[in-house]
């Protein structure tokens, strides 16, 4: 076998690419993220294929939000023992900064929606708000009490009139305009079951999602749930107006939880049996046990279901996460939000978004322009 040609560190980051530069290299060298190379005669870098590996998996951990004191205790790591505790330790540190930065953003935030949301009929236009907000911070010198007083003072005028949700998504959701009508409207709706518009980059409407949705609920197909409190968030009317019959899988009402739903999945074979009895063109929702995920697309790949669509949104930290990977990478039409976020009622809007969108525009074809 021929040996790969040494490389000068041009040619390395050239091999790895990944916007990685000579000066990012020598910095991983000073740091101890990449052995010192051999010289040639002429004292220039000289690099082989573990080197070409290693800055891989330097570039690859690092795009995953990896500290560099981080990525070299992994790379140290034999991958054949469990990680040393003070590496979870300092992971699990990272992750509370990381939280501690959501959370102060999260703040940050709830203001401008505070300022934003407001709609029209709200009395005290945007430009007198933040006229306000510059006399305030004169006043007071940024004391919160002086800001809970104001905010006080704005919120008054709600009392006049109800919530018009419509125009404060007009200000607060990102730009959509590459979306379908369809789709735009099946995420303001999801964004208004949770209250949270960070929530738009996480979902995903997989190709041909939104038409295989409307040709399934057209023929009335069967509707599967994995929980009664899923089903019990379905538009039963509308569902009912299309032909369309509603399944529970773990069919207890006693279970309303995630946790619940994950142990009585795993502790009945019969409902495990179920999942793929159930008949081809079928939508499934799910949005409580990511192991009924796991199974469901075990099965898709074994080709012993064949659902129209998947609105796949169960919670969790561990198997939810990769459940939405393979479902994702499945083939089949499909609804979720990535990580762990999800649950019984968004996965139910979903659908509920979706069959009304068919009832009231019936004759539209703007999801096939997109």
């Amino acid at each position: 076998m021929q040996m790969m040609q040494a490389l000068t560190i041009k040619e390395l980051t050239d091999a790895v690419g990944g916007r990685i530069t000579p000066r990012m290299v020598r910095h991983y060298h000073q740091l101890g993220l990449l052995p010192q190379p051999a010289r040639s005669p002429g004292n220039y870098r000289l690099y082989d294929e573990s080197d070409v590996q290693r800055l891989k998996r330097i570039v690859a951990l690092k795009q995953q939000g990896f500290q560099l004191a981080h990525i070299q205790k992994l790379l140290e790591t034999d991958g054949s023992h469990d990680a040393p505790e003070s590496l979870l330790s300092q992971l699990q540190q990272q992750y509370q900064a990381v939280v501690g930065q959501i959370a102060q953003l999260r703040q940050t935030a709830s203001a401008l929606e505070r300022l934003l949301g407001r709609d029209r009929s709200c009395q005290t236009t945007q430009a007198e708000v933040l006229a306000r907000l510059k006399q305030l911070e004169v006043q007071t010198q940024m004391q919160l009490s002086g800001f809970e007083e104001l905010w006080d003072e704005l919120d008054a005028d709600v009392h006049a009139h109800p919530e018009s949700f419509q125009e404060s998504l007009q200000w607060l959701l990102p730009d959509l305009s590459n979306r379908s009508e369809i789709e735009v409207d099946l995420l303001s709706q999801l964004v208004l079951a949770c209250g949270d518009v960070s929530l738009v980059p996480f979902v995903r409407v997989g190709k041909g999602a939104i038409a295989a949705s409307r040709e399934a609920l057209k023929t009335g197909c069967s509707i599967v749930v994995d929980v009664p409190m899923v089903a019990a968030a379905l538009d039963h009317t509308r569902l009912r107006h299309l032909g369309c019959e509603v399944t529970t899988l773990i069919d207890d009402p006693h279970i309303t939880t995630a946790s619940e739903a994950e142990q009585a999945f795993w502790q009945q074979e019969t409902w495990k049996d179920r999942l793929s009895q159930y008949p081809e063109g079928c939508i499934l929702i799910l949005g409580y046990a990511p192991s009924v995920l796991l199974t469901m697309c075990q099965a898709i790949r074994q080709q012993t279901i064949q659902p129209a669509l998947v609105i796949g949104m169960p919670i969790g930290f561990s198997h939810a996460p990769i459940a939405k990977r393979q479902l994702m990478r499945s083939g089949v039409p499909f609804i979720t939000i990535e990580g762990a976020l999800g649950g019984g009622l968004l996965a139910a809007t979903a659908l509920n978004s979706l069959a009304e969108s068919l009832i009231a525009k019936p004759d539209c074809h703007c999801y096939l322009t997109t």
